[in-house]
């Protein structure tokens, strides 16, 4: 009875202390909690391994720094995982404040491949409006579209881009996508089209509308938020900032719970006292 007298007189305060305590742990130090793998990151990750090595991948990156904590691993590995196999790897973006981000984190994540250099192994050709009609030009001519790099580099000029004209040249297109335009109307206007296979990367809000495009066969694989994030780092060992997402997030989670149940202790005997009377 006494504990229970004085958990209910404990001051808030050390509760927001302990919850800030459990989600600040696991982002500078790694707990490398155990994660279950699901279908959809399986199939994303086989996807890439099945592209034959040196090809060249489409990547469109369609999302800005409000979802950074769910898109940026997405995007990071995705990068590392392209890269790791030799493949060249050409990224768009459809939204106008993302474009700065997503160069930041493609320049980071490619100086882990010293042998790979900007416009020969990589090419970021930046923003450009128009939503789906940017994805029926590039059907046309991807330098139609993307004439010059986010950089100002003519694309013509570019050695990796010699090879790619259209759809035709890549054998696969990664999106990371927080909304629109994004993941639907790519599989609506590129995949349904021109028959091009397709992986995702989506917010955990959004993830349950794609999975009947799983089931379709228009996606071959599907990473959902920072968990579906967390579970293609795990699968490609390289844990990283979705992976201490996740640890921080279940530690939170649990401390709710356990949380919950001990407020509900300390209101018992108030509880049986109203009842008395």
């Amino acid at each position: 009875m006494g504990f229970v007298t004085w958990l209910a007189k404990l001051d808030r305060r050390w509760i927001f202390l302990a919850m800030g305590l459990l989600v600040l742990g696991p982002l500078i130090r790694p707990l490398s909690l155990p994660l279950t793998v699901s279908r959809p990151v399986q199939g994303f990750v086989n996807a890439i391994d099945a592209v034959p090595h040196g090809s060249t991948v489409l990547m469109s990156c369609d999302y800005d720094p409000a979802s950074i904590p769910e898109m940026v691993p997405m995007t990071r590995t995705a990068f590392r995982h392209l890269l790791s196999r030799d493949c060249r790897v050409v990224i768009t973006c459809l939204w106008a404040g993302g474009s700065g981000l997503i160069d930041s984190v493609l320049t980071e994540g490619a100086r882990e491949f010293p042998s790979k250099s900007y416009g020969q192994d990589w090419v970021n050709l930046g923003y450009k409006s128009g939503n789906e009609a940017v994805m029926v030009v590039m059907g046309q001519g991807i330098i139609n579209a993307f004439p010059r790099d986010f950089r100002g580099n003519a694309c013509e000029t570019l050695p990796i881009m010699r090879s790619v004209r259209n759809y035709s040249s890549f054998p696969l297109l990664v999106n990371i996508s927080a909304g629109y335009p994004g993941t639907k109307e790519w599989v609506q206007q590129v995949q349904a089209r021109f028959h091009l296979p397709m992986v995702a990367g989506v917010t955990a809000v959004s993830a349950p509308e794609y999975y009947p495009y799983l089931q379709a066969g228009q996606l071959q694989g599907l990473l959902g938020g920072m968990a579906g994030a967390a579970e293609y780092e795990t699968l490609v060992k390289a844990p990283g900032l979705a992976t201490r997402g996740m640890d921080a997030q279940s530690l939170a989670h649990i401390f709710i719970a356990l949380m919950i149940l001990l407020g509900n202790l300390a209101a018992l005997p108030q509880r049986s006292s109203g009842g008395k009377s």
